[in-house]
C-alpha cells in the first residue's frame, strides 16, 4: 500500500512536470491533457484521476511555486533577527539564486509571467490566485514593520510601500533572468543587484 501511493505520488509529479513544460512553453489554452499525458509518459486516464481537467493542473501548479516560498518567509519570520532587512536581503538573495539550478521553478514562472492573463477558463483562480499573492505580500511586510519596531528604519517609513517596491524590483530581475538566463549570471548577481535596493536601509 505505501507502495501504491508512492507511485501515485510520482505519476502526479510526472504530470505536473510535463504540464509545466509544455504550458511554459504554448500557454494553457494551447495545450491538450493528451499532449500532457504523453509527455509525462502516462495514460489519460492516470491524468484524469489526479486531475478534472487542464485548469485543475494550472492551480496545482501555482500552489507548488507559491506555497513552498511562503512557507519559507513565515518560517524565517519567526527568528528573532537582530537585523531584519538584512534578512529580508538574504532570503530575496536565495529566492533568485535558487533559479539556476531550478528548471521546474523557472517554467512555473515563465507561465504565471509571460503565459497566463487568467482569460476563459482560467478566469474562476484569478481571486484565488491574487489571495494568495496578497497573502505572500502582507507576509514581506512583516520584515519592514520588524525593522521599523528595532529602530532600522524611520518611525514614518511607509512599510506597504517599501514592500510593493522590493516586490517590482524583484520582478524586473525575473524577466531579465526568464529572457536571457545565459547573460545574467544570477548566481553571481543577485547578491549585488539586491544589495543595490538595500544598501540604502542597511
Amino acid at each position: 500500500m505505501r507502495r501504491t501511493k508512492e507511485e501515485a505520488e510520482q505519476t502526479r509529479e510526472d504530470i505536473l512536470n510535463a504540464a509545466v513544460r509544455i504550458f511554459s512553453q504554448k500557454g494553457v489554452g494551447q495545450t491538450s491533457l493528451d499532449e500532457i499525458a504523453k509527455a509525462a509518459n502516462v495514460t489519460r486516464g492516470a491524468v484524469y484521476w489526479h486531475f478534472k481537467n487542464k485548469v485543475e493542473i494550472f492551480d496545482a501548479l501555482f500552489e507548488n511555486l507559491h506555497r513552498p516560498v511562503l512557507d519559507m518567509i513565515m518560517d524565517d519570520l519567526e527568528k528573532d533577527h537582530p537585523e531584519p532587512l538584512k534578512q529580508l536581503r538574504d532570503l530575496c538573495v536565495g529566492l533568485l539564486v535558487s533559479l539556476e539550478k531550478d528548471e521546474y521553478k523557472r517554467q512555473a514562472l515563465i507561465l504565471f509571467f509571460r503565459k497566463c492573463n487568467y482569460a476563459g477558463d482560467l478566469e474562476i483562480y484569478k481571486e484565488k490566485h491574487d489571495r494568495k499573492k496578497m497573502e505572500k505580500q502582507k507576509a514581506f511586510t512583516r520584515y519592514f514593520d520588524k525593522a521599523k519596531a528595532k529602530g532600522k528604519l524611520p518611525a514614518d517609513a511607509d512599510c506597504d510601500l517599501l514592500t510593493q517596491a522590493v516586490g517590482c524590483y524583484m520582478k524586473g530581475i525575473l524577466f531579465e533572468y526568464l529572457d536571457n538566463p545565459e547573460e545574467l549570471d544570477i548566481r553571481e548577481k543577485a547578491p549585488m543587484l539586491i544589495d543595490l535596493f538595500f544598501e540604502k536601509f542597511m
